[in-house]
């Protein structure tokens, strides 16, 4: 039986998850090779300064490839425990395997400018991964809701039966969370800023060039420019989770509809693989829009989580700072694999029509009973009454004679068609259609 440690945390869930894509481009080797990466361009930022050579920004550089390519996270991770940071012991490692002087190693960074710089190349190129699965499960959600955009449906409301309404109007509600979580989420990563201030916050160690640099660094990284250090100020860390719990709720939405949906008793979708049962032969689970479900449930608390860590006490924050980096790796990685998993539910998600008229005649047209009520009043005082008592003892509105000795039968059944009582629906689908094909 193997020993030895796993590459990333949770591969034995991943693939059920959504994240085994992503989980690599989070995982403890992606964190080393980060880490280097900063490294290696502090270096080659400092060549413009004057504080280190070309040659040694090349050394630096192939060090640095080295070290992310071979050395053991469980190794580094021993060696991080005196110092409560992996970034200390890797410096040292850097130094010694570079061939070049130790100045040019880490030139006027504190630990923290490297861990969190690291943090940010990290969610970018993750989160870069999740935008794509927003884009597949919003396309999805469109061409749903495009497909069906005139199919109706009966709407719920506290779980019960309501109104009329349209399959496409609720799959472009579908659409609209999705659509505004890849708002959300693209914002914050855009705005992923290079964490550069030395050891108090001041670039006191690389003065007078301090601002030129930490801008070369960013640049040089693809990450935006700090206004000023952000070392105790979390900015970039609490907009990024709150984002990504935007996207956790957007995925929940549909998965847990989907989910309701596809029961036995209502059978109005089913998915394109589900999943069965170890015992029940005749199970046929929407196991995707269950584990994106799974995943989004995780987030909320990792969020609160990220929310709470943001007080960090003076320049430098014992114990919130480090709380926050295992958090937005596992927010990163559950999010994506939910939005994941929800986009494989829509894009092969069945819609049975037949299942939708069934469950939409199953009150015997008591769902309308509000427009029969309006054309009643006309007649009698009590119309209310009249229609309420109907509904409740489940006569049928058509076959109820307090109500047909002043309706006709004609009258009554354009009152109770469905279709005549949609509302906007159709419009909102075209609304939510719109506004999704213009941000291509």
């Amino acid at each position: 039986m193997p020993t030895g440690p796993d590459p990333h945390r949770g591969p034995l869930f991943d693939a059920v998850l959504g994240a085994d894509e992503l989980a690599p481009l989070v995982s403890d080797r992606a964190w080393i090779g980060a880490l280097l990466e900063v490294e290696s361009a502090l270096t080659a930022s400092a060549v413009g300064i004057g504080r280190a050579t070309a040659a040694d920004a090349a050394a630096v550089a192939d060090a640095a490839a080295a070290l992310a390519r071979d050395f053991d996270p469980a190794e580094l991770g021993a060696l991080a425990a005196a110092g409560g940071n992996p970034v200390i012991p890797l410096v040292e490692l850097l130094r010694e395997h570079a061939d070049a002087p130790a100045a040019a190693v880490h030139v006027g960074a504190t630990s923290q400018d490297v861990m969190d710089s690291a943090l940010m190349l990290l969610a970018r190129r993750a989160g870069a991964r999740t935008l794509g699965y927003l884009d597949a499960a919003a396309d999805a959600a469109a061409a749903l809701s495009r497909d069906h955009r005139a199919t109706p449906m009966i709407a719920r409301t506290l779980g019960q039966q309501a109104l009329p309404t349209t399959f496409g109007a609720l799959a472009a509600s579908w659409l609209t969370g999705l659509d505004d979580a890849r708002d959300e989420v693209g914002r914050a990563l855009t705005a992923l800023p290079v964490q550069y201030g030395g050891a108090a916050g001041t670039l006191a160690a690389v003065a007078p060039h301090g601002l030129v640099f930490a801008d070369d660094l960013a640049d040089r990284l693809g990450l935006a420019r700090q206004r000023v250090p952000w070392h105790t100020v979390r900015t970039p860390i609490t907009r990024l989770a709150s984002a990504l719990g935007v996207a956790a709720g957007a995925v929940s939405k549909p998965a847990s509809d989907i989910v309701l949906m596809a029961m036995t008793e209502i059978g109005e979708v089913s998915e394109d693989t589900p999943g069965g049962s170890s015992a029940m032969p005749h199970k046929r689970n929407p196991v995707a829009a269950i584990a994106a479900r799974a995943a989004a449930r995780r987030v909320p608390g990792l969020v609160a989580t990220a929310l709470s860590c943001a007080d960090h006490e003076f320049a430098r924050a014992a114990g919130a700072w480090h709380a926050e980096w295992e958090t937005l790796t596992e927010l990163l990685r559950l999010t994506g694999g939910a939005v994941r998993r929800l986009a494989a539910s829509l894009d092969g998600l069945h819609v049975h029509v037949d299942a939708l008229d069934r469950n939409l005649a199953l009150t015997g047209g008591a769902v309308l009973a509000e427009k029969v009520v309006t054309a009643l009043s006309r007649h009698v005082d009590d119309a209310r009454a009249i229609v309420t008592d109907a509904a409740v003892s489940g006569v049928r509105l058509d076959e109820d004679p307090r109500i047909t000795a002043h309706l006709s039968a004609g009258e009554l059944a354009g009152l109770l068609d469905p279709t005549r009582y949609l509302g906007h629906a159709t419009d909102l689908v075209d609304r939510a259609l719109a506004r999704h094909g213009g941000r291509a």
